[in-house]
């Protein structure tokens, strides 16, 4: 287990089983039984329909690289400059994120790059979603 100094997510009833997905090797996403509308952050409600007949199910975990910045400010839980980046996922919802394995350059973050779910355990109860170059996509 990687030790981190980033500050944690603290899973609610709402988000425990996305954090448990983690844990898990899953990235675990809601779609409304209603409106069939995927959505994410976590929350009890489809955003689209306002239904509360909603479901959760393991995505794939793929996705495209729709936006990012890169920070070269200090900051205690990163060594050298890092990535935040908005990542699309297969599915149709983005999320925010960090892309790991790779040089943190533009070169390497090509916008629309496919990119994959990697997941870093932080703690017991915690295991971050960070994508990744996809097989096939640029490292």
């Amino acid at each position: 287990m990687a030790e981190t100094k980033r500050p944690l997510p603290r899973p609610t009833p709402e988000t425990a089983h996305f954090w448990e997905g983690t844990l898990a090797g899953e990235l675990r996403l809601q779609r409304c039984d209603d409106c069939a509308h995927v959505y994410f952050p976590p929350r009890p409600f489809c955003p689209a329909c306002s239904s509360r007949s909603v479901s959760v199910f393991a995505a794939s975990g793929r996705g495209q690289l729709d936006s990012y910045v890169i920070s070269h400010r200090p900051h205690p839980a990163f060594d050298g400059p890092y990535s935040i980046a908005l990542v699309r996922l297969e599915e149709g919802p983005r999320m925010m994120t960090n892309i790991v394995g790779c040089a943190q350059t533009p070169e390497t973050l090509v916008l629309d790059m496919p990119v994959q779910v990697t997941f870093e355990a932080v703690s017991e109860s915690i295991a971050l979603p960070l994508f990744e170059p996809a097989e096939g996509g640029r490292s």
